[in-house]
């Protein structure tokens, strides 16, 4: 497989550390009230097969708080020499209220490898179900753009790819019991996907500087169209102290696997 063919993996994983936030789905019963201090968060994403270890890309997660929201931001890049085949510039921009950490507003504009899309999501609640409105505009290399929208709906609370991130750190981790399932609707700008996750217990990790720290290990995978899988499972640990900072993911690919680190 040539290496474009492994790079066009950063589509699965370009939320870098940010995928591994999608534990939060554990069970919201969990959940502890707490707040957010603004914070500043660097990742490396890796390609690894075999002798080839090789960083393709860099992602940088911010929060700032504003009144009564947070202002959620993600950054994705791949590094010079992997632009040359198969360039990726991602933005992800969250705003979510203080009060119940509920998701207002989600869009993701993205540059990948000549082409542009960007998805703007409005969110709407009544009684327990979760509405999405969803704008997505694409253009072409040729710049021929197209726009459309959709509307998804979700029972119970739902959130997007980035503010999931952030709402995770507020679960109590010591509640839950090893090898214990939940499943969630995520919103995507095109579809509802479902999120599977499994609570894998706590272990010691090696950090990318050879040092360790105690870290709580998951599972999960994306599923759509009746438990059609959507992604490779992926494997991520998060801190075990206060913080459930985020330490490290890996994800698979037809060769190799993508490794994602805290810097």
């Amino acid at each position: 497989m040539r290496i474009i063919e492994k790079l066009k993996a950063w589509r699965l994983l370009r939320g870098a550390a940010l995928a591994v936030a999608l534990v939060w789905t554990f069970m919201a019963s969990t959940a502890i009230a707490t707040g957010f201090a603004d914070e500043t968060l660097h990742y490396v994403v890796t390609y690894k097969w075999g002798l080839v270890n090789k960083d393709a890309g860099d992602a940088t997660l911010t929060l700032r708080g504003h009144g009564d929201r947070y202002n959620l931001r993600l950054t994705a890049r791949t590094k010079p020499w992997a632009d040359k085949v198969f360039m990726v510039r991602d933005t992800l921009v969250s705003s979510v209220a203080r009060q119940g950490f509920r998701p207002l507003s989600y869009s993701k504009i993205s540059h990948e490898d000549g082409k542009y899309r960007r998805d703007d999501i409005t969110y709407s609640r009544s009684g327990s179900t979760t509405t999405a409105k969803v704008k997505r505009v694409k253009r072409d290399r040729k710049g021929a753009s197209e726009t459309s929208h959709k509307t998804f709906s979700a029972a119970g609370e739902a959130y997007d790819m980035l503010s999931v991130f952030y709402y995770l750190r507020t679960l109590d981790y010591a509640a839950l019991a090893r090898g214990e399932v939940a499943e969630v609707p995520v919103f995507s700008g095109s579809k509802v996907e479902r999120l599977t996750i499994r609570y894998a217990g706590r272990e010691r990790l090696q950090m990318r500087d050879k040092t360790y720290r105690d870290a709580i290990r998951i599972k999960f995978r994306f599923t759509t169209d009746g438990r059609k899988k959507s992604s490779d499972d992926i494997e991520a640990w998060i801190s075990a102290d206060a913080s459930h900072i985020p330490l490290q993911l890996i994800g698979k690919l037809p060769l190799g696997s993508v490794r994602v680190y805290l810097l």
